[in-house]
């Protein structure tokens, strides 16, 4: 079902949903995404006769680093509903696309639960709203294909880096504190590859590393995935599809000059749109 509002969230949302109990721990969160490989996990809640939907939020990759490492909780005794994110934000399935990217980018998250009457039936991500973007046959991401250097107008020029031999506790305090979901890392003043909250949740929490003394450069990505600054917004995406990442180094003549990633392309979306958005009923 369409108009010209666009395709609706049920044409591209996930309908199998991984779910724990309230009362599951941190670990088994984070063990969860990892072995599904996913970034987020729906909480059930206990008492569900007192609820008006059978969860009551959710935790992504964000609440475990932020929440979690940085504040140096114990992962295992450390329940699902003290660090799930709620209440749940969700959208209805019939919704268009545009709606759910002015959602994610107004509450700064990456997910969303997909609410038919009481019941969710989905799960709509940030990455779902690039797929969206890119198959549009019209819209701003095509508006700048004609644009020199489209790269440019995306890209974060300010580079946040750490040493590798920082610890990946201290990594996750540095992203608790900038907001910021990947960092560059330096070995001997070069920058050696790129970190994400999905490394530290997978390859640290969901492993029962000791995150006080494992060195974050032991989590690096190499070779580091990165795009030219001459190519287009539609590469861009491409890449972070084919490769299951949601950020890129940027270069320029062989040398990195900004990052990229999914968040920044559904934010230009959703500002450009912004006032059709608030017309709508």
């Amino acid at each position: 079902m369409t108009d010209a509002a666009g395709p609706r969230v049920s044409e591209y949302m996930h309908r199998k949903l991984e779910i724990i109990p309230q009362d599951a721990t941190a670990l088994e969160a984070a063990a969860r995404m990892r072995d599904r490989q996913v970034g987020s996990v729906f909480v059930e809640a206990l008492d569900r006769e007192q609820q008006n939907s059978r969860f009551t939020g959710i935790i992504t990759e964000t609440d475990l680093v932020t929440k979690v490492l940085a504040q140096e909780r114990d992962t295992q005794a450390t329940k699902a509903g003290a660090i799930m994110s709620h209440p749940l934000l969700t959208i209805a399935p019939d919704r268009p696309m545009i709606d759910a990217s002015h959602l994610m980018e107004a509450h700064r998250i990456r997910h969303l639960g997909v609410l038919d009457g009481t019941d969710i039936v989905g799960v709509i991500s940030v990455r779902d709203l690039a797929k969206h973007f890119m198959e549009a046959p019209s819209g701003p991401v095509q508006a700048l294909n004609d644009v020199y250097r489209p790269l440019t107008v995306l890209m974060q020029k300010a580079i946040e880096t750490l040493d590798t031999r920082e610890t990946v506790m201290a990594t996750a305090r540095w992203m608790a504190t900038q907001r910021i979901g990947s960092v560059f890392l330096v070995d001997a003043g070069e920058i050696a590859g790129i970190v994400t909250e999905t490394d530290i949740v997978r390859k640290t929490l969901a492993d029962r590393l000791d995150a006080k003394t494992v060195p974050v450069g032991s989590l690096l990505n190499v070779p580091l995935l990165d795009i030219n600054l001459n190519r287009s917004i539609r590469d861009a995406c491409e890449m972070m599809a084919e490769h299951h990442v949601r950020h890129l180094a940027v270069t320029d003549r062989q040398k990195i000059v900004g990052v990229i990633s999914i968040r920044d392309l559904v934010k230009m979306v959703s500002v450009r749109d912004r006032p059709e958005f608030l017309r709508r009923p």
